[in-house]
């Protein structure tokens, strides 16, 4: 945005009380890995960007840098005065080898000077703006306690003006508690002791913490929502400390001419209503999209008859997401009222050197950048809430984002009830719901809300997906993403590792798949730890990964066409910890496979979807008739002219119990089975290609008309498509076709069925 280049950041001077002075330099703590920005990472300008790009003004002081630390003993007074015997780098958390420490702790003290005579002298009122603390906080300032705030990923301010001393270095102190994975409090996907699918904790300030002067009578909060249909955007601004009558001016304006481009709207505001509303009308409206992220700038003016009192700058984007109904009456994901499918990456946002915090602006920017560069034009914010800066780069370089709320308190597994939360747990829950929906408002790259991720935290379903569409009923949805679909919100989240997998269509609500894939492969020199790494499906070779990966995005784009899938989430973007599934390394330094290779993969299912029809309908809803034995047939039991007449006849499928998925008709528990039937194919498609939908447990050999079609290695837990070659395609002929196949059993469940489609790529 245009004015986000102009705002001033003003750095205070560091003036620490005793002897800090004599403390060791700071360094980074040798971590297992670190990216290529911790170098840029300084000890007087740690992250200097303006923390707040859609409420600007031009005065601020940035408090990011060196600040005396100690872990906290239990029921232990603030150190008001006192020097700490510690030092650590603001705002990367003590567990990151950024912060000077790589510390474990569960309560803490910060404390720093500041120096603010200039404004004092004019009389304004200052700000102490957090830009988030993990989890509980406690702040004094000149040893007077100005209150605490619970939640670690909303951003909380206090009004300090009163707590001041008239000239000179003020004092900050701050405490902070964090429970972790220990408590009942969201925390996503931290914990006390990381393993597998849990990482290393975030304790303690790791955003932004800043310095704001205002006016007496300042404008405190500004919300924006666009309406497309209607070409406007409406307008809701909040006054604070209003005595008397006054008026707030908004002005649209188009950044790459810096021209007004409506006339804006005049809200009256006085004591009794500090709150007001309106909407700027725009004429042919420049909408927001992940291949057009047009953003208008805001000017906003808060006016009385002595002349104008307070100014700030925002930006917004005209873009609308929402339902509808494609030609064939399926539901779809709607981007400005057309049809868009969605695909993206499971974007967990950790760095090796900062954890929760990333070391630098522009590596903030890398994580959109290079998931733009890789074809995807949207990206799943898992169980994590990121800085406002992340979000402006995802609105500026245009990448749609499905939000989710960060879990906490107990897991269920798949098929259990909800889980009934202390009234203390749920009140938290919903207030940094509530505060997360509320400070990421105005992004318009936000399109879907995730209430629950996999039964994690999960309780009173239905009502907590109607608090949230009451909270924004401008976006959709998600109550819960994976395992425990309630039959509410807008869209019916499935997860499935490692293929793709959809739900079946649905009348009101999209289908999605909110996570798959995660296949693995530890790059030697770019992994967390040196052995012991995992993914879903391990790989020894970048290549067979990319084999893989691409199987995959086939099988996406036909369930785009059949069931009718509207968006499918990659895990993931990058490497986590011990997690090798990422497309990046975890030092974001490699990617696994070639860039472009991915672009041309992941933009294939935008268009339109394979045509596919049945020609041997698969056993799901009715049983094909097969003749079968499991004793030794002789060597030609593969032949057409074989006659399999004397064996048992049966309806598919073939198998043992207890294998989900797996419809069973005719029983089979031994370790071999051989399989004829034969089947009509009237006309041969002259275009296209001919499509297997194999669920096969264990190993397979599938002969068409005498001839080898295919050999099947391990084992598939579901119906598989398998795209056949040309050469495949030349066993068959129009009229009769005979099927042979023995299945082979080896360990576990135990299963056997096929059908055969006709597939058409438009």
């Amino acid at each position: 945005m245009s004015f986000s280049h102009n705002v001033v950041g003003l750095w205070a001077m560091i003036s620490f009380l005793g002897q800090l002075g004599a403390a060791e330099p700071w360094k980074p703590i040798e971590g297992k890995l670190m990216t290529r920005w911790a170098k840029d990472v300084s000890p007087e300008h740690p992250l200097p960007e303006y923390p707040r790009p859609q409420f600007v003004r031009s005065r601020w002081i940035n408090l990011n840098g060196l600040w005396q630390f100690d872990v906290a003993k239990p029921g232990e007074r603030p150190p008001i005065g006192q020097t700490l015997s510690k030092q650590i780098l603001v705002p990367f958390p003590i567990e990151s080898a950024l912060s000077g420490l790589a510390e474990k702790a569960k309560e803490v003290w910060y404390r720093r000077t500041f120096n603010v005579d200039e404004w004092m002298q004019k009389k304004e009122r200052v700000l102490l703006h957090f830009g988030a603390v993990d989890w509980e906080s406690r702040v004094w300032v000149n040893g007077q306690y100005l209150g605490e705030h619970r939640g670690g990923y909303d951003g909380f301010s206090f009004d300090i003006t009163d707590s001041l001393r008239p000239a000179g270095d003020q004092e900050i102190v701050v405490g902070v508690w964090d429970p972790s994975d220990q408590g009942f409090q969201p925390c996503g996907k931290q914990a006390v002791k990381p393993e597998g699918i849990w990482y290393t904790s975030t304790t303690g300030i790791w955003q932004t913490v800043w310095l704001e002067p205002v006016p007496t009578t300042s404008i405190e909060s500004i919300k924006l929502t666009p309406d497309i249909d209607h070409s406007r955007l409406d307008v809701t601004v909040v006054i604070k400390g209003l005595s008397a009558p006054a008026m707030v001016h908004a002005v649209a304006r188009d950044p790459s001419r810096n021209k007004a481009v409506a006339a804006g709207v005049r809200l009256k505001v006085d004591p009794e209503n500090p709150t007001a509303h309106g909407h700027i009308v725009l004429d042919q409206p420049n909408l927001w999209s992940p291949e057009t992220p047009f953003l208008y700038d805001l000017d906003l003016q808060l006016e009385s008859d002595r002349g104008t009192i307070d100014s700030a700058q925002t930006y917004f984007g005209m873009r609308k997401i929402s339902l509808g109904k494609d030609s064939a009456g399926l539901v779809r994901l709607m981007l400005n009222n057309q049809e868009l499918f969605q695909m993206g990456p499971l974007d967990q946002g950790f760095w090796p050197d900062g954890l929760y915090t990333a070391p630098t602006d522009e590596a903030l920017r890398y994580d959109i950048e290079i998931t733009k560069q890789l074809g995807f034009n949207m990206s799943r914010k898992h169980v994590k809430v990121e800085p406002d800066r992340w979000y402006y780069w995802a609105d500026k370089l245009g990448l749609l984002v499905w939000q989710d709320m960060p879990s906490g308190d107990q897991r269920i597994a798949p098929g259990f009830p909800d889980i009934k939360r202390s009234a203390q747990s749920a009140r938290q829950f919903e207030t940094e719901l509530a505060a997360m929906m509320r400070n990421l408002h105005n992004h318009p790259s936000i399109i879907h809300w995730v209430v629950f991720n996999e039964g994690w935290g999960q309780y009173e379903t239905a009502r907590l997906t109607d608090f949230a569409k009451a909270i924004d009923p401008s976006r959709l949805v998600i109550s819960a993403s994976g395992w425990t679909d309630r039959r509410t919100g807008d869209i019916h989240d499935i997860h499935h590792y490692p293929p793709p997998k959809s739900p079946m269509a649905e009348e009101t609500r999209a289908i999605v798949n909110g996570e798959y894939g995660g296949l693995g492969l530890p790059i030697e020199g770019h992994t967390w730890q040196g052995k012991d790494n995992w993914g879903y499906q391990q790989f020894k070779t970048v290549e067979e990964l990319v084999a893989k990966y691409a199987d995959f995005i086939d099988r996406v784009h036909l369930l785009r066409g059949k069931p009718g899938m509207s968006a499918a989430v990659y895990t993931q973007l990058t490497d986590v910890e011990i997690e090798v599934n990422g497309l990046l390394t975890y030092d974001r330094e490699v990617i696994k496979g070639d860039l472009y290779t991915y672009r041309d993969l992941n933009t294939r299912v935008h268009r339109p979807p394979p045509i596919v029809t049945e020609l041997v309908p698969a056993s799901i809803k009715e049983g094909r008739k097969w003749r079968f034995t499991t004793d030794s047939p002789s060597e030609d039991w593969m032949k057409e002219t074989f006659d399999a007449s004397m064996w048992k006849e049966g309806e598919a499928g073939f198998g043992g119990p207890g294998l989900k998925g797996a419809t069973v008709r005719t029983p089979w528990l031994t370790k071999e089975l051989w399989l004829r039937t034969e089947f009509e194919i009237s006309s041969l498609p002259k275009e296209g290609k001919l499509l297997l939908q194999v669920f096969h447990d264990d190993e397979a050999e599938i002969y068409v008309n005498g001839a080898l079609l295919i050999k099947l290695d391990k084992w598939a837990t579901e119906y598989v498509p398998i795209t056949l070659d040309d050469k495949a395609r030349t066993l068959f002929r129009e009229g009769k076709n005979a099927i042979a196949v023995h299945v082979h059993q080896d360990k576990g469940g135990q299963f056997f069925d096929l059908g055969l489609s006709q597939r058409v790529d438009p």
